[in-house]
C-alpha cells in the first residue's frame, strides 16, 4: 500500500467528522426560521447573558447527576432520561420540518409524535452505528436550532468560551468528562458520532472493555452542537440577517478548529474538543464580522 493511500485512510475520519458538523450546522439553520416562527425559543428575551449562565448551570447539575448515577450503577436512569429528551427533540425537529410542507397542514403534530416515537424505538432496538449517526444529526441540528434562537449573538460567545474553559479544565485537570464518556459509552445512545475504522464494524457489538483497542472514531454530539449556537444566533440576530460572512466565518471557522483538534487526537490522547472549536467558531465569526462591517450588537 502506498503512502499516499496511507494518508487518505488517516484522514478519511477527519473529513468524515468534519462533514457531519457541516450537515448538523447546515440542518440547523434550515429548523432555526420555522422553530423562530413557531415561537419555540427556550428563552422570553434572548439578549440576556445570565441566560448563558443558567444554561452551563443546567450543564453542570445533569454532568454531576450522570457521575453520581455511573458511581451507583444506575445507568438505567441516564438510559430513560436520555431516551425522553431523544424523543422530545426529534419531536421539535419534525414538527418544525413539517411546517414548511404546505400538504402536512394540520398534520404536523400527529405525524412528528409517530415518526419521533418510532425512530426511538428503533434506535433502542437496533443501536448500530448508522442509526446513531443519522438520529445524532437530527438531534444536534434541533437543540443547536432551539438554542440558537433562543440566544442572541453576545450571550452565546460568553457560553462558548465559558464551555471551553469547562471542557479544558473536565478533560485535563479533573479528567471528570472521561470518565462520564467512558461511563455511558455502553449504553448505545445518541450522544456521540461514530466513524468506524474498518468495513463491517458494529457498534452493537462494540465491548468497551477497558485496555481494548477503540475500532471506531467517537466525538461527542457536543462537538458539533456548541459551535453551531453561534451559526444559528448570527443567522438569526445579525443585522442584515440571512446568510452571511458572520455565519460562513462561524461554520469555516469550526471546521478549521476541527482539523487542529483531529490532528492531536490522531496523536493517541483525549483531547477537550471545545476549546479548539468554539475557538474556531468565534475567531471565524468575527473575521466574518470584519468582512461584512456590520454590528454585533
Amino acid at each position: 500500500m502506498s503512502s499516499s493511500e496511507h494518508s487518505l485512510k488517516d484522514y478519511l475520519p477527519i473529513l468524515s467528522m468534519a462533514g457531519l458538523i457541516l450537515i448538523v450546522q447546515v440542518l440547523a439553520l434550515l429548523l432555526s426560521t420555522p422553530m423562530e416562527i413557531n415561537e419555540m425559543q427556550a428563552f422570553e428575551d434572548p439578549t440576556q447573558v445570565s441566560n448563558s449562565i443558567y444554561y452551563l448551570g443546567m450543564i453542570l447539575v445533569f454532568t454531576l447527576f450522570v457521575l453520581i448515577a455511573i458511581k451507583k450503577n444506575m445507568k438505567w436512569i441516564i438510559s430513560l432520561l436520555i431516551y425522553l429528551a431523544i424523543v422530545s427533540t426529534l419531536y421539535y425537529v419534525f414538527f418544525a420540518l413539517f411546517t414548511l410542507i404546505p400538504s402536512f397542514a394540520g398534520f404536523e403534530n400527529p405525524a412528528s409524535i409517530l415518526i419521533s416515537a418510532g425512530l426511538t424505538v428503533l434506535l433502542y432496538k437496533y443501536p448500530e452505528w448508522y442509526v446513531i449517526d443519522i438520529l445524532g444529526v437530527c438531534i444536534a441540528g434541533g437543540v443547536s436550532a432551539l438554542i440558537g434562537i433562543s440566544l442572541s449573538v453576545i450571550p452565546v460567545v460568553v457560553l462558548l468560551i465559558l464551555l471551553a474553559v469547562y471542557d479544558a479544565i473536565s478533560v485535563y485537570k479533573t479528567k471528570h468528562m472521561i470518565t462520564m464518556a467512558e461511563g455511558v459509552m455502553d449504553l448505545k445512545l445518541p450522544i456521540l458520532f461514530i466513524i468506524p475504522k474498518h468495513p463491517g464494524y458494529s457498534f452493537v457489538k462494540e465491548s468497551f472493555k477497558e485496555g481494548e483497542k477503540r475500532e471506531a472514531f467517537f466525538m461527542g454530539l457536543g462537538d458539533a452542537v456548541m459551535p453551531t449556537l453561534l451559526v444559528v444566533s448570527a443567522n438569526v440576530f445579525m443585522e442584515n440577517g440571512g446568510f452571511s460572512y458572520p455565519v460562513l466565518g462561524a461554520m469555516l471557522g469550526t471546521l478549521a478548529g476541527h482539523v487542529f483538534l483531529s490532528i492531536l487526537v490522531m496523536r493517541g490522547k483525549p483531547q477537550a474538543g471545545l476549546p479548539f472549536l468554539n475557538s474556531g467558531a468565534i475567531l471565524g465569526f468575527f473575521a466574518g464580522v470584519l468582512l461584512s462591517g456590520v454590528s454585533i450588537l
